[in-house]
């Protein structure tokens, strides 16, 4: 039997794991990654440790599964999207620093450029809204003020052509390439054309030639370099053959392969992807249009209509490394579910602005409702509903964009193992909430998607026919008491924005 490896290079970590052919787990591997904040609303990752850290999980899960005596069929890629970085091609060095995706430096840029009427071209062309999430003036900012000089060995990338171009052999034969949804990222694709567009680039002053190809979703993009391999055990000559954002992956993991099928993951943040069919779609007030993927041969391009909320899990980290309120991310579920309410305590956890729908950059965490009777299970409590609020704004919006509400929300990522975040989602949304099997949704689309390029699954159907149901959430509680909750939400999220007006950096 032979196993699909998925490589996650995500936000706060990396991770390597291993699928048999049902889609159940073998075995993994996990690698923290630094977060570097080196000025107020800087995020920064350091490139050699993203791919140090890809390197050594992925040696440890090659090794588990050659002392098991089981090969390795293919290898799938995913990642943090928009993260953006350079490299040089001759060397195999970076230059300057991951700027990572939550990073706000370039908000007045932004502002600057809507001021200009740039606004409705990019939306037209990208599905996108100008934003500092998005790579294109993270780009613009590293050749700008960064130190990066166009060359012809200059690479501009997100961090999946980084680490894909360095497993396939770097300097010596490295395939530079990305696929349609994390180049739909940049804000400088052309989603219908699926191009690069030239005149973006123009805008932002992106040399194209350092831009990676784009290729299919699934499909065989290169292997693992030879240099690589003599250090894996079981990797020689093994395809990379599966590329995909990871909220992409996830939604092809949790099988919402056809219109309406949604899913929610929350991780550093929580995302939200609802399946909008083979056109792209005109985009909606308050959300992205995206390329769900490209699955080549398989079944080609499928768009999708995504919403984004920027911090999530990222609350659950601050509560335990910055407040010291819970002492590992496990105990926030029991710690909120010690009572019946937050006791009115309402948190906006804009910590890096707010996503959908509103997209303010300048917007700032806020706790409302602070009572002598505010303790920590209060405060835990309220971080866990604002993660179901957040996910109640994207998929609001995406049922008015849809005309009609979904069926269901299929819920992954690590916060999906609380029951109380689920029960509290469905009472939200007044819908069914499902948890799989698998909550590890984002690796298994990764490891469907090289399967299927590979041959392990003969089609689509037969490979997200692994996706089953562990637990359905119903709602509760009746729906003018959800939204008698939720509507203290909006009243503080109003709270919360255009805080940072005066003090935003201008990123000089």
């Amino acid at each position: 039997m032979a196993a699909l490896v998925a490589i996650d290079a995500g936000t706060t970590g990396v991770r390597a794991l291993a699928f048999d052919e049902s889609g159940a787990p073998l075995c993994s591997a996990y690698r923290p990654l630094s977060q570097h904040f080196p000025r107020p609303g800087w995020v920064e990752h350091r490139p050699g440790e993203i791919w140090q850290l890809v390197r050594s999980s992925l040696a440890e899960v090659a090794a588990i599964l050659a002392d098991a005596g089981t090969t390795v069929a293919a290898v799938g890629l995913t990642n943090q999207r928009e993260t953006s970085l350079a490299w040089d091609r001759r060397t195999g060095e970076p230059i300057g620093p991951a700027i990572v995706w939550q990073d706000r430096r370039t908000a007045r840029r932004c502002e600057e450029l809507a001021d200009g009427g740039h606004l409705p071209a990019v939306r037209t062309t990208t599905g996108l809204v100008l934003d500092p999430y998005f790579s294109a003036t993270k780009f613009e900012w590293l050749l700008r003020h960064g130190g990066v000089v166009p060359s012809p060995a200059l690479a501009l990338g997100t961090v999946d052509s980084w680490v894909l171009w360095n497993l396939t052999g770097g300097p010596r034969g490295g395939v530079f390439a990305t696929d349609v949804t994390n180049a739909s990222r940049t804000m400088l694709f052309d989603i219908t054309g699926r191009r690069w567009s030239g005149e973006l680039c123009e805008l932002f002053g992106v040399p194209v030639p350092a831009l990676a190809d784009v290729r299919p979703s699934c499909g065989r993009l290169g292997t693992i370099g030879p240099a690589l391999a003599a250090e894996l055990p079981g990797l020689a000559g093994v395809p990379v053959s599966g590329l995909a954002g990871d909220q992409h992956a996830a939604l092809f993991g949790q099988a919402c392969v056809r219109p309406g099928l949604a899913k929610v993951t929350y991780g550093t943040g929580s995302f939200a992807l609802v399946h909008a069919g083979s056109h792209c779609p005109p985009p909606p007030e308050g959300l992205l249009v995206t390329p769900a993927w490209d699955l080549g041969r398989h079944g080609g391009v499928a768009y999708a209509l995504e919403g984004s909320t920027f911090v999530s899990g990222a609350a659950i980290q601050w509560l335990r490394d910055g407040l010291g309120i819970i002492g590992s991310a496990a105990e926030i579920g029991p710690l909120a579910a010690s009572v019946p309410d937050s006791g009115g305590l309402v948190t906006v956890p804009a910590f890096a602005g707010l996503g959908s729908p509103w997209w303010d950059p300048r917007a700032r965490g806020t706790l409302v409702g602070i009572t002598r009777g505010t303790g920590r299970a209060q405060l835990a409590r309220s971080v866990v509903e604002a993660m179901a609020y957040g996910v109640r704004d994207m998929v609001d919006a995406m049922a008015a964009a849809l005309g009609a509400p979904c069926d269901e929300l299929r819920a992954d990522g690590g916060a999906a193992v609380m029951d109380l975040l689920l029960q509290l989602q469905a009472d939200q949304l007044q819908m069914p909430v499902v948890r799989p099997r698998c909550t590890e949704s984002t690796a298994l689309g990764a490891a469907m998607l090289a399967g299927l390029a590979e041959g392990v699954w003969g089609s689509v159907a037969e490979a997200t026919a692994l996706w089953q149901p562990e637990q359905t959430f119903e709602p509760s509680v009746e729906r003018v008491w959800a939204d008698a909750a939720y509507d203290g939400w909006r009243r503080a999220v109003e709270r919360s924005r255009a805080w940072a007006s005066d003090d935003e950096p201008s990123g000089a």
